[in-house]
């Protein structure tokens, strides 16, 4: 205006000016971000590949320092004969007038062949233990020690006659699921 000019540090518009970037071929609208993905895409897939081969390479190659712990098998399942009707039998004794015992007998076997053997055998099972059974004294059974005594005894005798019928023992236990004298 009259002949004054205002340096440019106090000219407001251009100082505004001054703040602004210039615009830069980067900036410039339409212009993609597709390196940006691309390289975010690699990162991802190099990180699961680096996931993968750690997992693979230590799955089973557990340290030396921590054994494998291993749970032992189950057995089968056991099964159960019967040797009915139950074993009726006058006991070895003179004092007190004659004297009885009667006992159920069951064969315990795990062994899924064995339990038609046992059936086979029953008859020749069932005249052992009589002979067993009729030679006791009450006096050897009056107590539990005596009473495992003779379940001991007779599961010897059972297992000696199915080893050498069949070769095998065929039973793992011998039970008195009913034991009564008089």
């Amino acid at each position: 205006m009259y002949g004054l000019s205002i340096p440019e540090e106090f000219n407001v518009a251009a100082a505004a000016d001054k703040t602004r970037k210039p615009e830069t071929a980067k900036d410039a609208p339409g212009k993609s971000k597709r390196p940006l993905l691309i390289t975010a895409l690699i990162a991802v897939i190099a990180a699961g590949a680096a996931g993968g081969g750690v997992w693979y390479y230590t799955r089973d190659n557990a340290p030396a320092s921590t054994p494998k712990v291993e749970t032992p098998a189950l057995p089968a399942p056991a099964q159960y004969f019967a040797l009915d009707p139950a074993f009726v039998v006058n006991l070895n004794s003179s004092i007190d007038g004659p004297r009885y015992l009667q006992v159920e007998v069951q064969l315990m076997t795990r062994d899924p062949l064995a339990l038609q053997a046992l059936q086979t055998h029953a008859p020749a099972i069932r005249a052992k233990l009589l002979m067993l059974f009729s030679q006791v004294e009450p006096a050897q059974i009056a107590d539990r020690a005596g009473k495992e005594k003779l379940q001991a005894a007779a599961l010897v005798e059972v297992q000696k006659l199915m080893k050498a019928e069949t070769g095998k023992n065929s039973v793992d236990e011998l039970l008195f699921t009913s034991f009564v004298t008089q």
